[in-house]
């Protein structure tokens, strides 16, 4: 797959916004995938989420350690979580090399509908941390959601920073700005599990991956610091607006508008 300026140039804007969108409350896929779908159109599925995966996983780290030194999250819940998070993803990337996408879909929209509407019926949601589940009950919800999540992430992954936000926020009961930096630490996790089935396989375009990667970097330091300094308001208004566009992007997809 050739590198031209043109795509070079197209790919670390993309990288750009994503790691901002990823950092600040997941789903930086959106503008990845189509960015690595408009400059490798010839490219298969398996390359265009592996590439992806690749670009995202520097992105995630780097705001994981910037949320780490000013959230402080919990990590005896994190850490767990993340464990269950990758063993999931690298099953699910096992599962992508043979479902095809359109299987999904709708059922990804009706997911994100759901999820928006409950967030926007709900003005005082994720406010404050005020958690359902104490001792052993916490963390084995924390260790199912990052399983079942990181199977989705490793099989297709559209949405997966947002559903954690929102499983971490809606289910268990944390403030928005401490679970977006729950939700890093085990995206970084479903990452690299996919990771580890994709590149033995070699599914990754490495030069694509590279450019994105450099991006989301300084996307993801950049998000992080800017959800720290504003807090859970302006990360639920950020995730709002990304879960609509999910809905937009998916349902349009499924009527053919795009």
């Amino acid at each position: 797959m050739e590198l031209t300026l043109e795509t070079i140039a197209w790919l670390l804007l993309a990288g750009l916004v994503a790691g901002w969108v990823d950092a600040v409350v997941g789903g930086g896929g959106l503008v990845q995938l189509p960015a690595l779908l408009l400059g490798f159109p010839g490219a298969s599925p398996a390359q265009l989420l592996a590439t992806n995966k690749l670009g995202s996983i520097v992105g995630t780290a780097t705001s994981s350690i910037t949320y780490y030194r000013r959230v402080r999250p919990d990590l005896r819940t994190a850490l767990p979580m993340a464990a269950l998070a990758l063993g999931g993803a690298a099953l699910g990337a096992v599962v992508a090399l043979h479902i095809p996408k359109s299987a999904f879909n709708p059922i990804i929209l009706g997911l994100l509908v759901v999820v928006g509407a409950y967030t926007l019926l709900k003005p005082d949601l994720g406010s404050v941390t005020a958690l359902r589940f104490t001792g052993r009950r916490h963390t084995g919800a924390a260790m199912l959601t990052g399983f079942t999540i990181g199977v989705y992430d490793g099989a297709l992954g559209p949405g997966t920073g947002s559903f954690l936000v929102f499983a971490l926020v809606g289910l268990m009961g944390y403030a928005f700005l401490e679970a977006s930096a729950k939700a890093k630490i085990t995206n970084f996790a479903t990452n690299l599990g996919a990771l580890l089935v994709f590149v033995p396989g070699g599914h990754v375009m490495w030069a694509a991956g590279l450019t994105l990667a450099s991006a989301n970097l300084v996307g993801g330091y950049v998000g992080a610091r800017t959800a720290v300094h504003l807090g859970s308001g302006f990360v639920r208004g950020v995730f709002v607006v990304v879960v609509g566009a999910f809905v937009v992007r998916i349902g349009g997809e499924l009527v053919g508008v795009w």
